[in-house]
């Protein structure tokens, strides 16, 4: 009983926190990934950098991810996978043709936002976004920054209260 309860709460292996401050997220989709046995033992270790890694349609219609690091798995031999290889991704056909078509708009990208395990199974949060220029990082931070002070003078004023 408590292996079911086990495999379906979400474990996070990894999560790209600079995408969101580098691009403006405009849809999120969960995919599937097709993996070897030795890199699902790697990322149930907790062992993955979504860093450099981004998505692509190729001419074909399928959906891979590239240039994401799952590093050898250390009990491994000689049929290990290769760190950065590209990993096919699971998709609903009509998701790829959407995803497609925003890609092929001007600076839309696809990018992984976390890899993660749901009921057992290995999944990645994709988003089409679109880069942020330099002042929009800066904005973002600044409005960040001001909801932060708010807050602040908000509790402090309650605690002057009681």
């Amino acid at each position: 009983m408590a292996k079911k309860d086990e495999g379906t709460r979400n474990k996070v292996v990894a999560s790209n926190r600079r995408a969101r401050h580098d691009y403006l997220i405009e849809d999120t989709y969960e995919a599937g990934l097709v993996l070897t046995g030795t890199e699902v033992k790697s990322l149930r270790e907790g062992r993955a950098s979504l860093v450099d890694g981004y998505g692509f349609v190729d001419d074909r219609g399928e959906a891979w991810l590239d240039a994401v690091h799952i590093p050898e798995y250390l009990e491994g031999t000689w049929n290990n996978h290769a760190p950065r290889r590209k990993r096919k991704l699971l998709l609903h056909r009509a998701q790829i043709i959407k995803i497609t078509h925003k890609t092929k708009e001007g600076g839309y990208t696809l990018v992984p936002l976390s890899i993660y395990f749901s009921e057992g199974r290995a999944k990645v949060e994709l988003a089409v976004a679109k880069g942020k220029r330099e002042y929009d990082k800066r904005q973002t931070l600044r409005e960040r920054q001001d909801r932060r002070e708010a807050e602040r003078a908000i509790s402090s004023r309650r605690h002057l209260g009681e």
